[in-house]
């Protein structure tokens, strides 16, 4: 991998980043149906056209683990969009200032997994023994996914001990100031709800790079590879947001998709010190075939009803 590489890459995030937020979204306007599904395609295109520059470059086996890094993340994005609906919907953030918000929580989001797969990466090589320790916590997420409930994803925010740290730490202005992330008011600089919207996406993302970057390494640790793959999916969350954020509830089976996906590349990681090594091929074919079938039990699988109580 070369240094240039890698700042053609970032010099292609800076002018997306740019072009979407300050030319094509610069008026705050609605995101329609239409237009996010262009922009999901689109953003999904661009990625595949890089796993083709990946193949080329570097070869089949690291084509692989990009494709299934990518596929995992984008899955785990969607099921990061619950918790980002819950946050608008608990500030009360409406369609065009909910782009904004998406779009600087994306910058966050690239600067500070960047930093996370760097740091990841580099004590992976120096301590192996990393490894199989990743595992066991993708185990115990994995665990945790699987157990759980509908009444624990429908907690007020209020709950949120990240929401209750930040609303004592920061001084936040309880209304909007346009797209103003901060604001000054009675003589001080204070957080608007905009601004505090897009803190509890960073720290819902944080939370999440903690799951998905170690699930990611333990299918590749090429620095490239998971740095590109977990940007790529990240680049397209806003388009997919629009474009899922009213069928949502539909993919009722994609959390226990993504649960057996952590499970497996859990115990492919611990089984790596007793010799045991899984060919990439399997897994892309496990991180691909489980998340279409989770995917497509959630579509095509009638969701129960409720029986009605008699009067």
């Amino acid at each position: 991998m070369h240094a240039l590489e890698l700042a053609l890459f970032f010099l292609f995030v800076v002018f997306a980043t740019w072009l979407d937020l300050f030319v094509l979204h610069k008026d705050d306007h609605e995101i329609g149906l239409k237009e996010a599904a262009v922009t999901s395609l689109a953003w999904i295109i661009l990625a595949l056209l890089f796993s083709g520059y990946v193949y080329f470059r570097y070869g089949t086996e690291l084509w692989m683990q990009y494709i299934a890094g990518y596929t995992m993340e984008k899955a785990l994005s969607v099921d990061n969009l619950f918790v980002i609906a819950t946050i608008f919907g608990f500030f009360g953030i409406r369609g065009g200032l909910q782009h904004r918000a998406l779009a600087w929580g994306v910058i966050g989001a690239v600067v500070m997994r960047s930093i996370l797969i760097f740091l990841g990466v580099e004590a992976v090589e120096r301590f192996t023994w990393l490894l199989p320790i990743f595992g066991v916590f993708l185990l115990v997420t994995g665990f945790k996914m699987l157990r759980h409930s509908d009444d624990e994803g429908a907690k007020s925010l209020e709950e949120n001990r990240i929401y209750k740290l930040v609303s004592r730490v920061l001084p936040v202005y309880a209304g909007y100031d346009g797209h103003a992330i901060i604001t000054r008011k009675s003589g001080r600089w204070q957080l608007t709800l905009l601004g505090m919207s897009i803190v509890m996406v960073e720290a819902t993302d944080l939370l999440f790079a903690v799951d998905s970057i170690p699930a990611v390494m333990g299918i590749s640790q090429d620095f490239f590879i998971v740095l590109t793959s977990n940007i790529f999916a990240i680049l397209g969350l806003r388009a997919l947001y629009f474009l899922l954020a009213g069928i949502l509830d539909k993919f009722r089976y994609l959390s226990v998709g993504l649960a057996l996906v952590l499970l497996f590349i859990g115990g492919k990681m611990l089984a790596i010190p007793f010799g045991y090594h899984v060919e990439t091929w399997i897994s892309l074919t496990v991180v691909l075939g489980t998340i279409a079938t989770a995917i497509a039990a959630s579509l095509l699988i009638p969701e129960k009803t409720p029986p009605q109580q008699a009067d």
